[in-house]
């Protein structure tokens, strides 16, 4: 029988997969191992050394990453003990002279064909199990493809010329023939297929699964805990997004809510691994530690949400990217190269790193969790996914009306905060249950756990219209939100509590309701003053929208919102929008009786972001043409003020430019109206400090 050549055996090798992140810990195995380019023509000595070093590494598998892939990555293991063993005759031979080059080309298909396996199993170790599940038969098929390629080179392999002892020439016979032979039972794998993918249907058609029958399922998949399950879920969400099989992608977000049904009705019981190790958010005394500067944003000088790359290689923060692109910008803002095309590409790797370093330090990546994108939403979800994300809802909401203890509650409720960050269904889905009359009284609870899961539930559900209703209709709901801010445990409880009023306030009759509750001012008010970097960001936030009403500013001014901005205008660059607002709606003679107000405007202008420097001199032009010749007279006092204003007309934003323009139009006309008086007989000891430029028309 004609043996085929062997260098056209491998011709259709495909390349490691190495763009996916490991998500199990279960093997040692990573993609860079075999993504590095080989030396181009390794010395047959070489060669046989990482032919020894690879077999011994497969054969020294960790276990496998799914119990129904056993079969198939076992054999591999098996096949590589036969061959790390052959070659360990066949590594001195290399070291006293040259191999026959035929054996030297047979060789190194082989070592093309272990790479190819160690890939295959590092691969499946970094991918979600259910989606290996899906894929089974495919990967069945590439073992079964390999074991024949490996058997036919060896078969090629000329062992007579190479000297070597009967019992090599045995193990290698031996090997030959069990890849030859090699043929897997996939009925059971395809049985468990088939048995998730008819569950997928039951729940499409509202019929609730069975406790005994899902548990023996996943149990066969291996998800056995809350942690395996969660981590599954992860996986999955991170394959979605990535779009990484577009044939299983709906299968794979019905699977999404259904391991979230499961993980509450399964394993909502067992007490989740964290909970034994203490929160390192309690410490309210903790500074939060300094995040790497390649997580901040160039523009905002805040860790990136969205990270995204532009066209020149730099990466932003989308939002801030989207900001400086609004302005009429078209180039990038750190290198200042001119950008042909304002595409944004997702920087997937970098977000993946901040949001682990911000879990990993407890740091709140966003304002509120709902806000993070939802990778499970990429694409349309399915009717399976809605029917698993209303089961799930209800089944928590209902064990959460009868949990007594803390502890107990405490896992309802986290479980609940996860399912309402998850996307915009599933926020309706728990605010329909009826959660939230249920969550407000947790916000009282002295369990540091408890009350920051119930108040970031909070949260992720006031983001959707429907569910703001039901919390500012809720008895008790604004006090309780109230007393979070002022008594929280913790300061991510306070933060997320203001949070939670910035996005009620996003409706108009709610915003006034909230302005006229004073409890809610002075507490927004006192963690704006008083609070971390990040509360106190949230806080200014609020108040900024509480200040977007006319009839709230009386109250802001009154319980000491501009005073706390001007405290806050060099660190937040929030605090100049607050002041421009309050300006903007009767709070102008406040802000100009601040000692040293005005002067600390113009130094925000001249050293501000952006945003910050749009807005506080937008807050001096307000501040000028409400209170004319008090408040300009203050302006052009501040040394310096007229450059501040010449350079932001060139360098600002469109909306800084005008402003800009605005300003300077104002001290060009009080500067006229100065000279004249001065020609009269008055002093005017300001008026030397505007520039000839200034004063042009």
């Amino acid at each position: 029988m004609a043996m085929p050549n062997p260098r056209t055996v491998l011709t259709s090798a495909p390349s490691p997969p190495g763009s996916s992140s490991s998500s199990s810990s279960s093997s040692s195995w990573s993609a860079a191992e075999f993504m590095a380019p080989a030396p181009p023509s390794p010395s047959d000595g070489e060669l046989l050394r990482s032919l020894h070093r690879l077999a011994r590494d497969l054969s020294a598998a960790a276990e496998t990453p799914a119990p129904f892939l056993r079969g198939a990555l076992a054999s591999i293991t098996r096949r590589s003990k036969l061959l790390a063993a052959a070659f360990d005759d066949l590594v001195p031979c290399a070291a006293a002279e040259d191999m026959p080059r035929s054996a030297s080309l047979c060789l190194r298909e082989v070592l093309l064909v272990l790479q190819r396996f160690k890939a295959l199993a590092a691969d499946c170790a970094a991918r979600s199990r259910m989606r290996l599940l899906l894929r089974s038969d495919e990967i069945e098929e590439e073992v079964r493809e390999l074991h024949q390629d490996l058997a036919t080179l060896l078969d090629l392999l000329p062992v007579v010329e190479l000297g070597l002892a009967e019992d090599v020439m045995d193990l290698l016979d031996l090997a030959s023939r069990q890849c030859r032979r090699f043929a897997l039972s996939v009925q059971a794998e395809q049985a468990l297929k088939a048995r998730v993918l008819a569950l997928i249907q039951e729940i499409e058609r509202e019929i609730v699964p069975e406790r005994e029958t899902l548990q023996e399922i996943l149990e066969e998949v291996g998800i056995n805990d809350p942690a395996s399950c969660s981590e599954e879920i992860e996986s999955l969400e991170r394959e979605i997004s990535d779009r990484a099989s577009e044939r299983w992608t709906d299968a794979m977000i019905a699977l999404v809510g259904l391991l979230r049904y499961a993980k509450c009705v399964l394993f909502s019981a067992t007490p989740r691994p964290t909970d034994s190790r203490p929160d390192p958010e309690i410490d309210e005394e903790r500074e939060p530690p300094a995040p790497p500067p390649d997580f901040r944003c160039p523009i905002a000088l805040d860790v990136m949400r969205d990270p995204v790359v532009v066209a020149s290689g730099q990466t932003y923060d989308r939002e801030s990217i989207f900001r400086w692109f609004d302005s009429g910008k078209s180039t990038c803002p750190k290198t200042g190269q001119v950008l042909t095309i304002l595409e944004l590409v997702p920087n997937t790797a970098l977000k993946n790193l901040i949001s682990k370093w911000c879990r990993d330090n407890g740091v709140a990546m966003e304002i509120g969790e709902a806000s993070k994108s939802e990778p499970a939403q990429a694409v349309a979800a399915n009717k399976a996914a809605l029917e698993a994300a209303r089961m799930t809802a209800s089944f928590l909401v209902k064990k959460l009306a009868v949990s007594f203890s803390p502890d107990a509650a405490n896992r309802v409720v986290h479980e609940i905060r996860l399912l309402s960050k998850s996307g915009a269904d599933s926020r309706a889905f728990v605010g329909e249950a009826g959660a939230v009359p249920l969550l407000v009284p947790l916000l009282y609870s002295e369990d540091a756990g408890l009350q920051l899961n119930a108040v970031t539930a909070l949260l992720n559900l006031s983001i959707l219209e429907a569910n703001k209703k039901r919390i500012m209709h809720a008895e008790g709901a604004v006090e309780a939100v109230a007393h979070t801010m002022s008594a929280g445990v913790t300061w991510r409880a306070k933060e997320n509590a203001a949070a939670a009023v910035l996005s009620l306030a996003s409706v108009h009759t709610y915003r006034r309701r909230l302005g006229r509750n004073l409890s809610i001012v002075e507490k927004l008010v006192h963690l704006a003053r008083t609070g971390p970097t990040s509360t106190k960001k949230d806080a200014l936030a609020a108040l900024l929208s509480l200040a977007s009403e006319r009839e709230n500013v009386g109250k802001l001014v009154d319980a000491g919102v501009a005073q706390v901005a001007l405290s806050a205008i060099s660190e937040e660059e929030t605090a100049a929008a607050v002041l421009a607002a309050l300006a903007k709606r009767g709070g102008a003679e406040a802000i100009v009786g601040i000692d040293g107000a005005v002067a600390r405007l113009v130094a925000e202008m001249r050293r501000g972001t952006e945003w910050a420097r749009e807005n506080a001199t937008a807050a001096l032009v307000l501040l000028c043409r409400r209170l004319g010749a008090r408040a300009v007279t203050q302006v052009m006092a501040v040394p310096g003020v007229e450059w501040a204003i010449w350079e932001l007309m060139g360098t600002g934003t469109e909306r800084a430019r005008r402003k800009a323009a605005s300003l300077g139009r104002i001290c060009r006309r009080w500067a006229a109206a100065s000279t004249a008086d001065g020609e009269r007989g008055s002093v005017c000891p300001a008026a030397s400090v505007v520039p000839p430029a200034m004063m042009a028309s």
